[in-house]
């Protein structure tokens, strides 16, 4: 089987796309549309440059909640016929529309929902301005197709431009070339030459203003919110070095961020050039720049080599956590990286059981037809893969490690890969017949089996390891304000509440919390981690506090465990169900579906 002939039938594999690539394929989209405030939708064309493959009569789309006005074909405009297909309750509708052999562009009129998921529209007042409305998208996983109808799959890539009309107070950025001021009739143009998937199709329209921080990289905000983000991010040039430095030239011209507002669901979401980011980051001391780092590295991993469908999904984030901790150890050293690695460990040993350590999404290569991509979104992915991969560098070494992933990511730039995509060229590239090495390496455990392998060594840190004898020494009665914690990083702060037992008396929580101010911490992932056991515990003191972060912060990997914990006890659920009432509008659509779900 060639290699042209797999990918095509591959591309056919994405069970969460109806589109049929191998048939007829959108090669570029030129997009058309008004933003409308008032009535919540966006409105225009969606212009596609098609191949045929097949001659066949028809190109299929994908559709969640849209309405389809008109379609035609050609230049000139000629009326076609479509159709929309059955509904499915995730992937919504197919929309056919028929097309001629040598049909070259198909354009596509059409309205969003208000209800759209991808979309989420703030008033004034969930802005950090509160001056003017706010729109935002998120796409990943599937939701591109709930704003544009699209080939809405990872394998397929598409090069783009577009045509925003917005209010003329308003500045409109997307995942291409963009503006740095506004423009007074409230109209921008936007190209992106590289082709992306439809999840990285992205769109924000605010309030916003452009600091520059280096050549090539600067912020979107508000302007309430840009002092407080140019100060946290400064560094974003010399990890753009730091990472060129590992894995070779950045191949998307700028490495921009916009500080969205706090209901985004994500911490970050790696649209090429504009990088969509949670304020949770801002803690004023620049210690939760990890995460940058980890949408920068998606550069690579994601967006440069992307997995081609999301049973694939560890090869955007496995690579992506590897090289974030890569570009972190350069910057900061390997302490500071082997702080990183014991917390996604942590993290990782959670999941695992969460789901069960048998469970067959406990597997980095995932089979998720008939379900939510999202329920792949787990650490799994990330973790996992990044433990395979370092495990894989162990043992080859780094060099000759470094010198294979370059190499991947030079093969397959700008394509889409799967799981046997790699593996074929890890063991061409790596392995080279050698069966010591690969049984060493160990395909079949880390990437087909359940869990974590037999042999496999948790990571540890000599920060860590103070940190731990600083939790023995308030275990055996020293005093929490007596504790030699000076100059600690938040990861070894985030490590010693983890360490905190699940059972703690008033007293003790009082301790902790004056002595090291944990409720009124400017730090999310602190806060985070210390509410799971003021909630476990009851302690009331954090309960204001508390009902703050859960109705401002939308950030999903906080609100799910924190959610989880309340509704444990029937005080809790009923405080829950409260708050939630209160938070909801607040939240994306991507949080509120896992969390109605959970809070029925």
């Amino acid at each position: 089987m060639t290699t042209e002939q797999s990918a095509a039938e591959m591309l056919s594999e994405d069970v969460h796309s109806f589109a049929r690539p191998s048939e007829a394929v959108a090669t570029h989209l030129d997009l058309n549309i008004d933003v409308d405030f008032g009535n919540k939708v966006l409105s225009g064309q969606a212009a596609y440059q098609i191949e045929n493959k097949t001659g066949t009569e028809e190109i299929v789309f994908d559709t969640r909640g849209l309405q389809i006005e008109q379609a035609f074909v050609g230049d000139d405009m000629e009326p076609t016929s479509f159709r929309l297909g059955t509904p499915d309750e995730v992937l919504g509708q197919p929309l056919f529309v028929k097309i001629k052999p040598d049909t070259r562009r198909v354009t596509i009129k059409y309205r969003t929902s208000p209800e759209a998921a991808a979309l989420q529209w703030l008033n004034p007042q969930q802005t950090a301005g509160k001056q003017h409305p706010f729109l935002f998208t998120q796409s990943q996983a599937i939701l591109a197709r709930t704003w544009i109808p699209i080939q809405d799959s990872p394998g397929i890539r598409i090069t783009y431009s577009a045509t925003v009309q917005v209010p003329a107070e308003l500045l409109a950025v997307m995942s291409a070339s963009n503006p740095t001021e506004k423009n007074p009739r409230g109209v921008y143009n936007f190209e992106m030459r590289q082709p992306i998937p439809s999840y990285l199709m992205a769109l924000s329209v605010g309030d916003l203003t452009f600091r520059e921080i280096g050549p090539q990289t600067g912020i979107y905000a508000e302007p309430a919110t840009i002092e407080a983000a140019a100060y946290e991010f400064a560094e974003m040039d010399k990890m753009l070095v730091a990472a060129e430095k590992i894995y070779g030239k950045y191949r998307w011209d700028r490495y921009d961020l916009l500080v969205l507002p706090p209901s985004f669901p994500f911490g970050g979401m790696e649209n090429p050039r504009l990088t969509f980011v949670t304020p949770t980051v801002l803690a004023k001391d620049r210690s939760l720049t990890s995460l940058i780092a980890h949408e920068l590295a998606h550069s690579w991993s994601g967006n440069l080599v992307t997995n081609g469908t999301w049973n694939d999904f560890w090869l955007n984030e496995g690579f992506t956590v590897y090289f974030e901790r890569r570009i972190m150890e350069e910057l900061y050293g390997k302490e500071y990286a082997d702080m990183l690695q014991v917390l996604g460990y942590q993290d990782l040993r959670h999941t695992l059981e969460e789901l069960g350590a048998d469970s067959p999404d406990t597997r980095l290569k995932l089979d998720l037809e008939g379900r939510d991509p999202d329920d792949g979104l787990t650490d799994i992915a990330y973790e996992k893969g990044n433990f395979f991969l370092q495990h894989i560098e162990k043992a080859v070494g780094r060099e000759r490690f470094d010198a294979f992933v370059n190499k991947y990511f030079a093969t397959y730039a700008f394509q889409s890969t799967y799981t046997d995509t790699f593996l074929n060229f890890l063991r061409s590239e790596l392995i080279q017949g050698d069966a010591a090495l690969a049984e060493k390496i160990n395909i079949e455990g880390w990437v087909y089996t359940p869990g974590l392998p037999q042999d496999f060594v948790a990571p540890s840190s000599d920060r860590f390891a103070k940190v731990a004898e600083t939790f023995r020494s308030w275990q055996k009665g020293v005093p929490a304000e007596k504790l030699a914690t000076q100059g600690w990083s938040s990861h070894e702060w985030l490590h010693f509440i983890r360490m905190l037992p699940e059972d703690m008396t008033q007293q003790q929580l009082t301790e902790l919390d004056k002595a090291f101010h944990f409720t009124t911490s400017g730090n999310n992932e602190v806060l985070a981690a210390w509410f799971l056991h003021t909630i476990r515990n009851n302690y009331a003191s954090a309960d204001t506090a508390l009902q703050a972060f859960l109705t401002t912060v939308g950030r999903r990997k906080f609100l799910v465990p924190l959610y989880k914990q309340l509704i444990k006890t029937p005080q809790g659920k009923e405080k829950a169900l409260a708050i939630y009432a209160k938070a909801r509008p607040n939240y994306h659509a991507v949080a509120t579906v896992t969390l109605d779900e959970l809070l029925k």
